[in-house]
């Protein structure tokens, strides 16, 4: 069995840095955990992926052929689907060993995971090699700081689940970015209470929401009555932050729990010791 976390979110989430910082934490814990690079737009991150889509194609490659004429949304979904088309290339790539543990640093596009159905396919190609995955979904805690966009980030994350069908944990990246009073009102988003959210509407006054509140008093109840939703929160300067997040995720995908259990020989009592 092999073992893999695909990262995605929108752009600016965090997910390259959140591959850096578990691997960098996987090495300090005596464990290998590889990245692979699937942003053909990437220019820079802190790992050296096992894998790097840009020696496939690159972002430039689909926007600058004068007969594609791609723009940079249309670019990225062309590089991805040429990755599919190149499946042999990726396999080759990934090898084929045995409990190996691997991120797949996604792009930041996020109709990828919502609706588009490029991502789905290559998560079939994963499993038919043998992964077993977890979505990682990131969103940026300090624009989950108010009801209003606190919901339209669940329903973001709703519909990545909806779309991939995977085991999936949604973090809230930056804790670390967050002032103290920021800090302390996201702790009632974390488990979302659909009341406590209504009420910060109410209090903030939207016109939205004096104008739309049976469909968000309606949202609301979704997530409360089908418990489909729920945040972690990261904050990457805490080991136990960064501890917690890895053991919640290894667990879901049962990581080691094929192992061998190790068992130590005992030599046997001597009976005439016990005559004694």
């Amino acid at each position: 069995m092999r073992y893999a976390q695909l990262v995605v979110g929108p752009a600016g989430s965090g997910k390259s840095t959140y591959c850096s910082t578990i691997v960098k934490h996987a090495t300090d814990t005596n464990r290998i955990i590889d990245v692979v690079n699937l942003d053909p737009a990437a220019e820079h991150f802190d790992y050296e992926p096992l894998v790097d889509i840009r020696e496939l194609i690159h972002l430039d490659d689909a926007m600058e052929d004068e007969e594609l004429q791609f723009g940079p949304n249309g670019g990225l979904v062309f590089c991805l689907e040429t990755l599919l088309e190149n499946c042999d290339w990726l396999e080759e790539q990934l090898g084929d060993v045995d409990d190996d543990y691997i991120l797949f640093d996604c792009p930041g596009q996020i109709e990828l995971y919502t609706h588009l159905p490029v991502m789905r396919k290559l998560v079939d190609k994963l499993q038919q090699w043998n992964f077993r995955i977890c979505v990682v979904f990131m969103i940026d805690s300090q624009f989950m700081v108010d009801g209003a966009k606190f919901i339209s980030g669940t329903m973001a994350a709703l519909s990545v689940m909806v779309n991939l069908e995977l085991s999936h944990v949604n973090i809230l990246t930056k804790m670390d970015l967050l002032s103290k009073s920021a800090r302390k009102q996201l702790d009632n988003y974390l488990d979302p209470d659909p009341h406590i959210l209504l009420a910060d509407m109410r209090n903030g006054k939207s016109k939205w929401h004096e104008k739309y509140a049976k469909l968000t008093e309606s949202i609301g109840e979704v997530i409360e009555n089908f418990s489909l939703v729920r945040f972690y929160p990261l904050n990457i300067k805490e080991e136990e932050s960064i501890d917690n997040i890895l053991l919640t995720i290894d667990n879901i995908i049962q990581y080691g729990e094929d192992a061998d259990v190790k068992v130590r020989d005992f030599d046997e009592p001597d009976p005439e010791d016990n005559d004694e």
